[in-house]
């Protein structure tokens, strides 16, 4: 297979998981690991959280939303934590290969599931952090974020609206997600699917896919 284009996630793949702060801010307020997790399980596609990353929700209404959804769960936990948690650090070994996927002519590409808050695609919480995520985001050939395309992972057509403004076909692209359940519509439509739990297996799984060895940072 003669693989063109990478299309990557965004959060937990070039930056850290929103995940690992979710538990941070879960164990500060007593709540249980992966509360946030639960309750964006529920009505996945028509939850506050759903309705936050198609931009059919302010921040204000997600934060009274998500309140409403945690307190039925019997606990309290407003959005507008949530939303504290969601701008990950980014991750330099990924931009590094970024970069060395740049210089060997391959197309890039982003699909992230964001919200309409903060600063910028990644949601970021200080000018500082979002000039240095914009810097990143330069280097992708086409970014679709769903609070603007109005469509969210895991639903194809966001997937296919990125095939069709890279003019590739999907058996030409491979995916990177952290969310397993994001993958699964990639590797249906044809691209070869990486799950992602760390920034050193990706690049390994990547890199066996493309016969490539990223070459590591400070070399």
């Amino acid at each position: 297979m003669t693989f063109n284009t990478v299309i990557f996630d965004f959060g937990g793949v070039i930056t850290t998981s929103p995940f690992e702060a979710f538990n941070r801010m879960e164990a500060t307020r007593g709540l249980p690991k992966d509360f946030v997790r639960s309750v964006n399980a529920r009505n996945p596609d028509d939850n506050a959280w759903a309705k936050f990353e198609r931009a059919e929700c302010n921040a204000a209404e997600f934060d009274a939303l998500f309140a409403a959804e945690a307190r039925a769960l019997g606990q309290e936990l407003d959005g507008a934590s949530v939303i504290a948690c969601l701008s990950g650090d980014i991750r330099p070994i990924m931009v590094a290969a970024l970069d060395e996927l740049k210089s060997k002519g391959f197309a890039l590409g982003c699909i992230t599931n964001n919200v309409p808050s903060g600063k910028g695609a990644a949601m970021a919480s200080s000018d500082e952090k979002a000039a240095a995520i914009s810097a990143v985001m330069e280097r992708f050939d086409h970014i679709i974020e769903s609070s603007k395309a109005g469509v969210r992972k895991p639903d194809p057509r966001i997937y296919a609206m990125m095939c069709a403004a890279l003019a590739v076909a999907p058996s030409q692209c491979i995916y990177l997600d952290d969310l397993g359940i994001n993958c699964k519509p990639a590797a249906f439509m044809g691209m070869a699917a990486i799950k992602v739990t760390s920034a050193d297996q990706a690049l390994h799984d990547l890199g066996a896919l493309l016969a490539l060895t990223f070459t590591p940072l400070g070399v």
